[in-house]
């Protein structure tokens, strides 16, 4: 099989990690990769179904490819992730175009259903069972674990990486349709992890983020005893060779002091929890199914900060949350309550959601949809900014600090002042590629998540560097390599300038 493949990618974290793992599978089949769907043969579109709006722009991405199917019929359009799992039926009936339609728990099968496709076959369903109705296990055994061979150019960064310990979800919130499309949890053998991570820093990675969907309900029982997200992070923070860890993301139900203790004990493990709380009402907590009080979600916030005192700088650990505004009878009162949470937690930065009803899920079902989208939006607009404020204000405590930054690569302005000079135009000028002073621009993250960009050499990417922070706004911390500034102690400087970021 010789295919010229482009993948595109929209939703989590999951799913760009499962488009790395495919694109490395069909390489090996003998596939190529290609940047854009001009260039392609075979277009692929790993998708998302946690909002209503990730799966129209599919359906209009999907839409403007008939006339190219009309025009070059070899061409093979595949659905992947969520959205094939969840509406099969509908993608064929609104694209009757598309040859694939794989869900999330048949991945592993796409190097031989693209072949199949090319013989002749097709259109081709291939999704796993359906959770109602049916055994846990017998489920289960039909979302087949998908990770496979890992290579450095096709992940976004050299330098970082992620790593899924744990499949699917059983937490059932009324309004997510992720246990529908991700199937039921199962959580991958500790060696397993370790053996991966372990490939992952020969390879020169400096950071892994360890991947579930709650994420801290790991549990390795291969070997009888169950090992939890504490035993992982113990045997990973040994590994020579490597110097962050995160994960994400946590359930607050979930969050036990003996994990909150190895984040504070090992010192690879970044003093980070995304936790997300979505809310700061009861009658709506219970109405989602979250399974914990307001009152409990801030003590767990209060365990935190006194257990893990280091971060960045006076800033100690960073907690992020999520948000859903205009869920089902979300009154102004209850919104003013997340509000008020938000104020009260910090938050370093919160991911904030207009409500979107999913077919499948028991809010669907069960409540209506009810807060008007005019109402949903300016909720949306209001936390917003109360986060920013936040975010700002904690942000501007860190001017004069010195705070310790693994690189990245060039700035976002950096590239893309780069690549409008590349293709003929004039450098500088006020306009979206950036300011004329973002060429020679880097970007990288504290331990505790935070954008720092600052003036340096390409050389600098991948290694971890003393910033002095001399600005900042809401999102990004401004500032600039120490003189003299060494990087953290048997970190080799990186002789490759051209990493792909």
């Amino acid at each position: 099989m010789s295919r010229r493949v482009y993948i595109e990618t929209v939703g989590c974290q999951m799913n760009v990690l499962d488009s790395e793992l495919l694109a490395a599978r069909l390489e090996e089949a003998g596939c190529r990769m290609v940047p854009s769907r001009s260039d392609a043969d075979t277009i692929l579109f790993n998708t998302c179904s946690v909002r209503q709006h990730a799966e129209d722009k599919i359906y209009s991405a999907l839409g403007r490819l008939k006339h190219l199917k009309d025009q070059r019929p070899g061409t093979i359009i595949g659905v992947l992730g969520c959205m094939a799992q969840r509406a099969s039926r509908d993608i064929l009936r609104r694209a009757p175009h598309v040859d694939l339609v794989v869900g999330p728990g048949r991945l592993g099968q796409l190097d031989e259903l693209i072949a199949r496709i090319e013989e002749g076959e097709g259109p081709l369903v291939e999704i796993s069972g359906q959770r109602r109705g049916n055994k846990q296990a017998e489920v289960a055994r039909s979302f087949a674990q998908f990770d496979g061979p890992r290579k450095t150019e096709l992940r976004p960064g050299a330098h970082q990486a992620h790593v899924r310990i744990m499949f699917g979800c059983d937490q059932f919130c009324t309004y997510c349709i992720v246990p529908s499309v991700r199937g039921p949890e199962q959580s991958r053998p500790v060696e397993a992890v370790v053996d991966e991570v372990r490939r992952l820093a020969d390879q020169g990675c400096q950071e892994v983020t360890l991947l579930g969907q709650a994420v801290n309900r790991y549990a390795d029982r291969s070997e009888g005893e169950a090992r939890d997200l504490a035993d992982l992070l113990r045997r990973l923070d040994v590994i020579d060779g490597l110097h962050r860890i995160r994960f994400v993301t946590n359930h607050p139900r979930y969050m036990t002091d003996r994990l909150i203790a190895a984040v504070a004990e090992l010192p690879r493990v970044c003093p980070y929890f995304h936790v997300p709380a979505q809310h700061g009402a009861e009658a709506v907590l219970r109405r989602m199914n979250r399974g914990y009080t307001v009152e409990e979600y801030r003590r767990l916030v209060e365990r935190i900060r006194a257990a893990v005192p280091q971060g960045d700088g006076p800033l100690g650990a960073a907690i992020t949350s999520d948000f859903i505004v205009g869920f089902c009878g979300e009154t102004e009162e209850d919104f003013q309550r997340t509000v008020d949470l938000v104020r009260w937690a910090r938050f370093k930065n919160s991911y904030i959601f207009k409500y979107s009803p999913r077919v499948g899920t028991k809010a669907a079902e069960r409540f209506a949809d009810d807060v008007p989208e005019a109402e949903k939006r300016r909720r949306n607009n209001e936390l917003l900014d109360v986060q920013n404020q936040v975010s700002l204000e904690d942000n501007r405590r860190l001017v004069g600090c010195r705070l310790e930054v693994l690189v990245e690569g060039p700035s976002k302005a950096a590239r893309k002042l780069d690549t409008r000079t590349q293709g003929g135009g004039e450098e500088g000028g006020a306009d979206s590629s950036g300011p004329p002073d973002a060429r020679g621009q880097l970007v990288g993250r504290t331990a505790g998540d935070r954008i720092v960009v600052f003036p340096g050499p390409t050389s600098l990417t991948g290694r971890i560097i003393p910033v002095k922070i001399e600005k900042a706004d809401a999102c990004t911390l401004f500032g600039g390599v120490e003189e003299g500034g060494s990087s953290r102690e048997g970190l080799q400087e990186n002789p490759d300038d051209n990493s792909r970021i």
